[in-house]
């Protein structure tokens, strides 16, 4: 996805996180970038033979088996986005950590249990 996709999706997240406030546009439009950046990389990185290793001629005209410079670009972009949802609270510990509790465990109803029962017993 692009960076204009990417957007409207976080800000949809963490409104339904409860987190969303208007001075995170920023930081929303910063991940945004990012995790379109990533998808790129990773559209790349198919487009190549999604190898996670390549060989690398080195000046000494030396092969040598290394990471793939693509999913390494992936991967850091992919690490910078978490911290960014996770300050965003949109992971376990950043909606922890901003709210100051755990997210609320949906209660199931009578209902739900038995039918659970049920499904488990067949």
């Amino acid at each position: 996805m692009t960076k204009s996709e990417w957007k409207p999706k976080i800000i949809e997240a963490c409104k339904a996180a409860g987190t969303y406030e208007p001075f995170f546009d920023s930081v929303i439009d910063t991940l945004s970038d990012i995790l379109g950046k990533r998808d790129k990389a990773e559209e790349l990185y198919q487009a190549s033979g999604a190898n996670p290793v390549i060989t690398h001629v080195n000046k000494a005209k030396q092969s040598n088996i290394t990471k793939n410079p693509v999913l390494v670009v992936w991967d850091d972009l992919n690490k910078s986005a978490l911290s960014y949802w996770r300050d965003l609270g949109l992971t376990p510990a950043g909606l922890r950590h901003i709210t100051n509790s755990a997210p609320a465990k949906k209660k199931r109803s009578k209902l739900e249990a038995a039918m659970e029962k049920l499904a488990n017993e067949g």
